[in-house]
């Protein structure tokens, strides 16, 4: 923070000195409240000096007394046991109905622990009546914003919202912009206020620690700006330090803000943070022109608001996005199939970039392909761009570049800024260094600011020092030799145009000339879609957590649920891969399905008609169905008892589209259900909505029945004749399984480790060892004897080949687990050990100890 002390030498003074204020360290609370530090052993080693106002005793007589001096016995009692809930000692508690001492006054207390010390808030206790109405209003706000998909309404809805449950005078919605600055997206207010939607405020006026806090602490509020708060005493503890009061919820304020906030005519106010995947994305900015001190119970209402809007936003976002990789995806297919071997590569690029420019928003484009250069629109002369080509040579390979200040990172650039200042630059060859690259021009543009953005220092009420603007009115800033800023959209949309143009070059290149070059760049080829993979499973897999939750399941019934359809969509993808990702068969898919969860009950399936092959992109959405469809015969339906059977036929329609049908009779009586599960709306709607197919289900009292229909672009016949006829489904023998008494699990991942160690837990197994490594293993081994060891192949950067060698020279019995499943590359004298796909749960133990490989 600035010293206060300075004289004129200091009116250079930037604002973004401010960052450099410890305001988690001011050593005051808002009065509207009281707080107390405890020690470890419940001894009072700080309060406010306001105290006197809440309990019999004040600061100084408090401090050093046991806490039972304060509080009646109940109320520690409480605070104990809300203290025992705080996790790893972080984040906070709330305790109601406290009672001090010799008083009959409820209060509201927030517990943390700081440092060591465990810090009590209390304030006056709100009315539980008005919490259920707050709660309600919530619950309402959040299914109409789950209704609106504009981004802009989304945010003016929740002002709106936010503004109702609180009653403040002026409510926004503050997002921050690429270069730190923040902009008011939208805004509820009275109306006798000024509007300050679409105000940009300099990235300074919200300091980085601040940023910092509103993570660490997501509602804040101000209950009267003019009143700088009560002094913690003692300021220092015995040894110097200051209580951290970081996560505090009284926290004082800085004069700075304070006078910031006066300037404005904000006499209380209230921040909620908007968090969008682990980041500060923006803030509900609530102000108020009297003093207010709003209630503990509301604020935590207000608090589940911003965190239900935040997660509703991360959503519509990301289908913003998806949106845009649909475009990008589409333009790129297009040039894929109409690209022609032995055409000019550059003049069949154009159309292309033509395209992608206007997805961009770019004003120009331009391509270097084996010394052949083409500009078009708002670009850099051919001398120029020979400039920027040599310049982009100097940053590192393979990677998309991108800037909006061209100017300001190459000086040869700021003689041209008006045509170029921002540019996106794609790499699609390694040396020679070939681009395409899409332009932005300046633009001159008016900002409206609530200040002047540069205005260093004035004289306020704390002297000749930093202090906030004293005029808000728009000040129009000018900004020279910048473009537009690059969205995150466009830049994902610039790494697939790189994908896309690699997987084409590669398609086209010269084998023998260009051998070794275009085996690089396949492998990054298959890098990029490997990383586009694993982000589209984190996403589904990040899906079925979120909705197989249900209020009615218990943990155990989550978990098991969850689990099955993770194992399915782990099948479905060891399957598609040993095909090396070509479309694979839907009868063994089935057939892993059934034989995975069903075991004894699958010879009871019936498979009729012709086998079809499914192509990969369909494939994990029709196992994920079919898991559905044989988990629910398996707990309501015909495989429920001993009686019931399956039928599940194919066949093709005119079109080529694949039917299945499924049929169910034998079993108990089937019955409507009551309510809609993640499991049926993955039946009813999995395929009609990734796959633009149809699917029917119907609860007929003799059984269910079911209909769907995979478009045929997906479908393919087998030519296999022996897929031909009627087939039962064999059942897996349930006979005796020798459970192994001691067991050593040798695997790198302590996660996969536990879960590995609970299942044979759960199967009998009475002692369960784990492994990190090889010496690990080898020290495990010399100490005691083991039934079984089950060997995680890759261990860091060595395998567990040579210790499976040893083990099976020594007659110990043991297994392979592999996430590579079945393709993993074991040597030929070690063929014989079974070998697990991961993730594997305890079916898939036991099939290995009942000699079933897998």
């Amino acid at each position: 923070m600035i010293n206060p002390d300075a004289g004129s030498d200091r009116q250079n003074v930037d604002l973004t000195d401010c960052d450099r204020e410890a305001i988690h360290q001011l050593g005051r609370v808002q009065s509207f409240g009281c707080l107390i530090g405890v020690s470890a052993d419940w001894l009072i080693s700080h309060a406010s000096v306001n105290l006197a106002d809440f309990a019999c005793k004040s600061a100084e007589e408090a401090v050093g007394e046991p806490l039972e001096t304060l509080l009646n016995s109940q109320s520690i009692h409480n605070i104990r046991n809300r203290l025992q809930h705080l996790t790893g000692r972080s984040g906070a508690e709330y305790v109601r109905g406290v009672l001090f001492v010799g008083s009959d006054e409820l209060y509201d207390a927030q517990i943390h622990v700081s440092e060591g010390t465990i810090v009590l808030e209390f304030e006056p206790a709100a009315q539980s009546a008005d919490f259920e109405t707050d709660l309600t209003l919530v619950r309402s706000a959040v299914a109409r914003l789950a209704e609106i998909s504009d981004i802009a309404r989304f945010c003016g809805f929740a002002a709106k919202s936010v503004r109702a449950l609180t009653g403040l005078d002026r409510v926004m919605v503050y997002r921050f912009l690429p270069d730190g600055s923040g902009e008011v997206f939208a805004e509820a207010k009275t109306s006798d206020q000024e509007s300050f939607l679409g105000l940009r405020y300099p990235a300074s006026d919200i300091p980085k620690q601040a940023r910092a806090l509103y993570l660490r602490n997501p509602i804040r509020i101000i209950a009267d700006s003019s009143h700088a708060g009560a002094e913690i005493h003692p300021p220092r503890s015995p040894s110097g330090d200051v209580l951290d009061l970081s996560q505090s919820t009284l926290r004082s304020v800085s004069p700075i803000h304070l006078e910031y906030l006066s300037n404005m005519g904000v006499a209380a106010s209230m921040s909620i943070s908007i968090i969008v995947n682990g980041a500060l994305w923006g803030l509900f900015a609530c102000h108020h022109r009297q003093a207010i001190a709003m209630s503990q119970a509301k604020r935590n209402a207000a608090d589940l608001f911003g965190q239900m809007f935040s997660f509703l936003l991360a959503g519509k976002l990301s289908d913003v996005e998806a949106q845009n990789d649909d475009q990008v995806q589409e333009i790129t297919s297009s040039f894929t199939r109409s690209m022609q071997e032995g055409g000019a590569p550059v003049t069949q690029l154009v159309p292309l970039l033509q395209d992608f420019s206007s997805l961009l928003g770019a004003d120009g484009f331009g391509v270097i392909l084996d010394n052949i250069v083409h500009l078009e629109g708002s670009a850099p002369k051919e001398d120029e761009f020979s400039r920027l080509v040599k310049f982009l040579n100097a940053a590192a390979a393979n990677t998309v570049f991108s800037t909006y200040q061209l100017g300001a990172l190459m000086t040869d650039a700021q003689q041209f800024a008006q045509r170029v200042s921002g540019v996106i630059a794609v790499p699609i060859s390694r040396s020679p260094r070939d681009y395409v690259m899409f332009f932005r021009r300046e633009i001159v543009k008016s900002v409206n600011w609530a200040g002047n953005p540069n205005k260093p220092l004035s004289a306020g009420l704390n002297g000749s020092r930093l202090s906030p603007r004293k005029s808000f009115e728009a000040w129009r800033s000018i900004v020279e030799g910048e473009s537009e800023h690059w969205s995150p959209s466009n830049l994902r949309a610039a790494e697939q145009l790189r994908r896309a143009l690699l997987e084409v070059f590669l398609r086209l290149t010269d084998e023998a000339a260009r051998e070794r070059k275009a085996a690089q760049e396949r492998q990054e080829l298959l890098i990029a879609e490997l990383n586009h993979r694993v982000r589209n499973i984190l996403g589904l897999v990040k899906g079925l957590v979120s909705q197989t939750r249900s209020e009615k399941q218990s943990i155990a019934e989550y978990v098991g649920a969850l689990d099955h359809r993770v194992q399915a969509l782990a099948r479905a993808h060891d399957q598609i891969t040993q095909e090396n990702w070509t479309a694979s068969s839907f009868f063994d898919m089935v057939r892993t399905e059934l034989e995975s969860y069903l075991l004894d009950k699958a010879g009871r399936v019936d498979l009729t008609g012709r086998d079809y092959l499914i192509e990969p992109v369909a494939f994990s959405s029709v196992a994920l169905v079919m898991h559905e469809m044989v988990t629910n015969a398996a707990k309501y339906g015909a495989l429920s008892d001993q009686r019931g059977m399956v039928t599940i036929s194919t066949s093709v329609n005119g079109l080529g589209d694949l039917i299945i049908e499924w049929a169910e009779r034998g079993g108990p009586a089937v019955q409507t259900p009551s309510r809609r599960g993640f499991g049926s709306t993955i039946v009813e709607r999995s395929i009609p909505h990734e796959l633009n197919g149809e699917a029917s289900i119907s609860f007929d009292a003799a059984g269910v029945e079911a209909r769907f229909l995979i478009p045929a672009r997906f479908v393919e016949p087998t030519g296999r004749s022996q897929r031909e006829g009627r087939g039962r489904v064999s059942g897996i023998a349930n006979g005796h399984i020798d459970v192994p008494g001691s067991v050593l699990i040798v695997e790198d991942n302590l996660i996969i480790a536990m879960e590995a160690e609970s299942l044979f837990e759960e199967i009998g197994s009475r002692t369960v060892e784990m492994a990190a490594n090889i010496d690990q293993a080898n020290t495990a081994l010399a100490e005691q004897s083991f039934d079984f060891v089950l060997l995680d192949i890759n261990l860091g950067h060595n395998t567990s080949f040579g210790l499976a060698a040893e083990l099976v020279s020594k007659g110990v019995k043991c297994a392979f687990a592999s996430g590579y499943g079945d393709t993993a590359a074991v040597p030929h004298n070690l063929r014989d050990i079974p070998l697990m796909s991961k993730p594997y749960d305890k079916d898939a133990i036991l099939k290995l100890l009942s000699g079933d490989k897998e």
